[in-house]
C-alpha cells in the first residue's frame, strides 16, 4: 500500500486513531486527525502529533471532499453515521478502519489469527498468544484487546499476531484476511450502534469474508446463529463444542480436551489440569486450542499453557479475600450475556454489582438468573432503573440502589458474609461513569484493596 503524499484524514483520536496517524506519517502520507471531543477531553499526545506535521481538529470535524482527502481511516469506536463519513460516501472517498490499514501494511511473513464473538474474545486472544509463545514462536496480541495493530506492523516480521476483532472493526475491513479465525458466539450486543440484530450478525460474519480455501475458520457448534452463517464461509471449517463429541474439531470426551482432524485424534489434557474458572471458559479454551493446533502448535504446548493460564485482567479476575468474602472483578462484562456466564460460574451466594450504560440489550434473561442466584443486588448508573424493573418482574426484592461507584463496592461489602462472593459484573458499558471498562475495574480493585488492607 503506497501512502506517499496521499491526503488522509483519521477520524477519532483515541488509542487506535493516534497509532494510525503515526504509521501513516511514517509512510509519508499527509495526515490530519479529528475528534468531536475538545482538546481537554482527549488523552492524545497533541504536541507529539503536531511535531511530526500532523494537523489536528479537536472539537470539530473538517469538511470532507475530494479536494482535501484521498482516504479516511475510521477509529473503531466512531459511528459511520457521522458527518465526515457521510461526506466521504457522497464524494466517493474510500473509508477503511485502523485494522484494515494495519493489515495492508504488515509484512508478508507475519501471520494473522483473528478472534471475534460477543463474549470471550479477550480471554481467547490472550490464551492463543500464550500458547504460540509457549511453543517457541514469536507471538504477539493486538486489536480490541487494547493494543492497536498498527503499533506492531512496523516492528514485527515473521511472527504470529493474535488479533481480537470487534464488530466495529469488521465494519470497515476490505482485504483483511486472517489465516485462522475463531468465532465464539453471537448474542445481542451493540444494538445501539448496529441498529438491528441482523446488522450485528452481518458485521460479525465479515471476519471470514476474505478467506479462501487455504484458510481455516474455527466456529462454535453450539451457537445456532454461527451454524447458520457458516454456509457462507469460504475457508475450511472446524467446529468446537463444549457439549458433544464431534467427528472432527475440538470437544470434551471422558473429562479430556480432545482435538480430532482428518488424520489424527489427540487428547490434549484433563479438564482437571486447566486453570481457568467457569464452564463458559471451556468454549474459549476449545476455540484457542483448535486454532493453535491448526497453526502447527504441539499438543504438549497447548496442555502446558492451559495448566498455567489464569485469565486476563477485568474478566473473572480474583482480586482478593477478606473475612471469608471473595471479590471478583468482571468489569469486562459489558452486556447481560457476559454477566450471565459470570453468575453461572459460582455456587456461592453472590452480591452482584451491576449497572452502567445499556447498549440496547434486554435484561430479562439476566433478571431470571439474578432471581435464582443473587443474594443481594447493588445497582448504579444509567441503566439501574431498567435492571430494577426487570428483576422486580421476577418478584426479586433484595435491591440496593446507589449513586457512586465506591459506594456500590462498600455497600456490597457490608451486605456480604463469609462464604459469599462480591461480583462486579455490570452487564452494561462503563461510559456513563468511566472512560472504559478498564478504569471501572481498576477502581473496583483499588477499593477492594483498601478493604483488604483495613
Amino acid at each position: 500500500m503506497n501512502l506517499e503524499n496521499r491526503r488522509v484524514l483519521v477520524v477519532g483520536l483515541g488509542r487506535s486513531g493516534a497509532a494510525a496517524a503515526e504509521i501513516l506519517k511514517r509512510r509519508q502520507a499527509q495526515v490530519s486527525v479529528c475528534d468531536r471531543k475538545a482538546a481537554g477531553e482527549l488523552n492524545a499526545d497533541f504536541e507529539g502529533l503536531k511535531s511530526v506535521g500532523i494537523q489536528i481538529y479537536a472539537g470539530e470535524y473538517p469538511l470532507v471532499s475530494t479536494e482535501k482527502y484521498d482516504l479516511l481511516v475510521a477509529s473503531p469506536g466512531i459511528s459511520l453515521d457521522i458527518q465526515p463519513f457521510q461526506q466521504a460516501y457522497e464524494e466517493g472517498i474510500p473509508i477503511i478502519g485502523e485494522l484494515e490499514l494495519a493489515y495492508q501494511l504488515k509484512n508478508d511473513k507475519t501471520q494473522i489469527l483473528a478472534v471475534s464473538g460477543t463474549n470471550g474474545k479477550t480471554t481467547t486472544t490472550a490464551l492463543l498468544q500464550q500458547i504460540f509463545a509457549r511453543d517457541g514462536r514469536r507471538s504477539f496480541y493486538a486489536g480490541n484487546i487494547g493494543i492497536a495493530l498498527t503499533t506492531l506492523v512496523d516492528e514485527v516480521e515473521d511472527a504470529v499476531i493474535s488479533v481480537e476483532v470487534s464488530s466495529f472493526q469488521l465494519e470497515t475491513i476490505v482485504n483483511f484476511r486472517p489465516w485462522i479465525c475463531g468465532l465464539l458466539n453471537i448474542t445481542p450486543d451493540h444494538l445501539d450502534r448496529h441498529k438491528s440484530m441482523a446488522a450485528y450478525i452481518e458485521a460479525k460474519a465479515r471476519i471470514f469474508s476474505q478467506q479462501t480455501g487455504d484458510d481455516f475458520a474455527v466456529l462454535n457448534y453450539e451457537d445456532r446463529i454461527i451454524r447458520e452463517i457458516a454456509s457462507r464461509c469460504p475457508s475450511r471449517i472446524f467446529y468446537f463444542s463444549s457439549e458433544q463429541v464431534l467427528p472432527e474439531g475440538a470437544y470434551i470426551e471422558d473429562n479430556y480436551l480432545v482435538i480430532a482432524t482428518d488424520d489424527k485424534k489427540e487428547r490434549i489434557c484433563s479438564l482437571d489440569q486447566i486453570q481457568l474458572r467457569g464452564r463458559h471458559n471451556l468454549e474459549n479454551i476449545l476455540c484457542a486450542a483448535m486454532m493453535a493446533f491448526l497453526g502447527g502448535v504441539r499438543a504438549q504446548s497447548i496442555a502446558d499453557t492451559l495448566a498455567e493460564f489464569k485469565g486476563v485482567r477485568h474478566r473473572m479476575e480474583e482480586v482478593g479475600v477478606k473475612d471469608g468474602i471473595l471479590y471478583i472483578n468482571d468489569s469486562k462484562a459489558t452486556n447481560p450475556e457476559s454477566a450471565i456466564k459470570a453468575l453461572e460460574s459460582f455456587d456461592n451466594p453472590i452480591i452482584l454489582i451491576a449497572g452502567g450504560r445499556n447498549k440496547g440489550s434486554d435484561f430479562g434473561q439476566l433478571a431470571s438468573l439474578v432471581n435464582k442466584k443473587v443474594k443481594e443486588l447493588v445497582l448504579l448508573g444509567e441503566a439501574k432503573a431498567e435492571i430494577k424493573q426487570a428483576v422486580m418482574e421476577m418478584n426479586y426484592e433484595n435491591i440496593h440502589e446507589v449513586e457512586g461507584f465506591e459506594e456500590a463496592v462498600i455497600t456490597a461489602q457490608q451486605l456480604a458474609r463469609a462464604g459469599d462472593v462480591v461480583l462486579l459484573s455490570p452487564a452494561c458499558a462503563s461510559w456513563d461513569m468511566f472512560p472504559s471498562y478498564e478504569h471501572r475495574g481498576d477502581l473496583f480493585c483499588q477499593v477492594v484493596d483498601s478493604i483488604i488492607e483495613s
